[in-house]
């Protein structure tokens, strides 16, 4: 498999050593269980001396943003027969972790969890991914970086109040930032370090802006509700992009913009400007949930033309799994106020590839499994097991859309058959 995409990507390199790391660092990824340098080295290169490939990650001159701009060039030419429409077609936000045991990588800090409530020492991109009928890729990546590993904030805590301890609670350290980060700013070096500092939500923008200078093809912006706040909308909507959002629960409502009436149509009156999803939920009557199938599954809706502050008119979907309207729910918003139900849930369901690949990532690519210390190289792993993906991925697509809306195949079941197809070669 990777010799037969490879050349696509051989004037990246300056010679034909670097072209061989190359195409023996991908095969790697995709065969090999163990994803260390040293396996990758003993078990695809000619030498069992990890040295060559480490400086083919270090030293060697190829970039990584020219090998990513190259590989979506060439995805969506493979892929043109069998995306699906332009209208249907999704760019998703997204992030995941990459734990570490060690703290000697650059950048490592320790992230929140929300699945398990707890800060592992890791590293934290956020990433976009393409999703058009089966066709479903990784786009681009950006590194987020905590504010206080980037400025290296409790180092100039220490530098201008040497005798002040650094609280480990949260609402404390909140404290202890209002009070002293006016001094830091003072400083210029701090100052320098602030400057360069972005919020997932600027990273989501710019992987937004990217997509659309690689000139992906999409018309959604699909993420969850850490993302949706009003830069992201507001570049969304200048982009002349729809998007969709899990909306929070906490989130406020405008009154003024909806009427809400009980089971004999009488208008049920709300007390203040603005009013909590959580607090709207119970009073919106059973009798006005409709049902409707997405993917042979049935959920129970309610739908509503509201204004959110700070984001506009929108059309908001509360939505249940059961028809008793019990247990949790979830909530959905997006700037399409003339879309239905059906169709606001057939596309935010389609979300759903962008945790495929991180767990398809880090069972069968290495996504994590990286012990590069160096941020550069880091970010030239991460660039190779997008291409691996993206090249099992080819493999893994229907002949054509009209046969079936979804990948014939895994991406562990092509990994296992490219190990197979290996064994074969070197039996043979």
């Amino acid at each position: 498999m990777v010799t037969a995409h490879a050349d696509i990507f051989r004037d990246l390199f300056e010679n034909r050593c670097q072209f061989r790391h190359f195409q023996h660092y991908l095969t790697g990824l995709i065969v090999l269980d163990n994803k260390s340098l040293t396996n990758i080295s003993r078990c695809v290169l000619e030498s069992a001396d990890k040295t060559n490939l480490s400086r083919f990650f270090s030293e060697a001159p190829w970039f990584q943003d020219r090998v990513n701009d190259r590989r979506l060039t060439y995805l969506l030419q493979q892929t043109k027969a069998v995306r699906g429409p332009k209208a249907d077609a999704l760019l998703i936000l997204d992030d995941t972790l990459c734990e570490h045991v060690g703290s000697l990588f650059d950048y490592v800090d320790r992230h929140y969890n929300h699945g398990e409530d707890t800060y592992p020492l890791a590293h934290n991109p956020v990433t976009s991914h393409y999703v058009s009928g089966p066709v479903r890729f990784p786009v681009d990546l950006r590194l987020y970086r905590r504010y206080e590993e980037l400025t290296q904030w409790e180092a100039f805590v220490h530098k201008h109040f040497p005798d002040r301890p650094i609280p480990t609670t949260k609402k404390e350290r909140a404290r202890l930032h209002k009070e002293v980060d006016p001094i830091l700013l003072a400083d210029a070096a701090f100052q320098k370090l602030h400057q360069q500092f972005r919020t997932k939500i600027d990273l989501g923008i710019a992987l937004l802006e990217a997509a659309i200078q690689h000139k992906v093809p999409f018309s959604v912006l699909v993420f969850d509700s850490w993302y949706l706040a009003e830069e992201l909308v507001s570049m969304a909507r200048y982009r002349h992009k729809d998007w969709i959002s899990l909306l929070k629960k906490n989130r406020n409502l405008e009154t003024h913009s909806f009427v809400l009436q009980d089971a004999t149509g009488t208008r049920i009156p709300l007390v203040g400007p603005h009013i909590a999803v959580e607090d709207l939920v119970p009073l919106i009557p059973r009798t006005a949930y409709r049902a409707v199938t997405v993917q042979d599954k049935t959920y129970w809706t309610f739908t509503l033309a509201v204004r959110l502050p700070g984001l506009g008119k929108v059309r908001l979907v509360v939505s249940f799994k059961s028809a008793e309207l019990t247990g949790t729910y979830a909530v959905l918003v997006s700037n399409r106020v003339d879309w239905n139900a059906q169709r606001i849930i057939t596309l935010y369901l389609q979300r759903w590839p962008i945790e495929t690949f991180y767990q398809d990532g880090k069972t069968y690519l290495g996504l994590d499994e990286y012990r590069m210390r160096n941020a550069e190289a880091i970010g030239k792993h991460w660039c190779l097991v997008f291409l691996a993906y993206s090249l099992l991925h080819l493999d893994c697509l229907p002949p054509s859309p009209m046969k079936r809306s979804l990948p014939i195949k895994t991406i562990g079941e092509a990994c296992r058959q490219q190990a197979q197809a290996l064994i074969e070669a070197l039996i043979l």
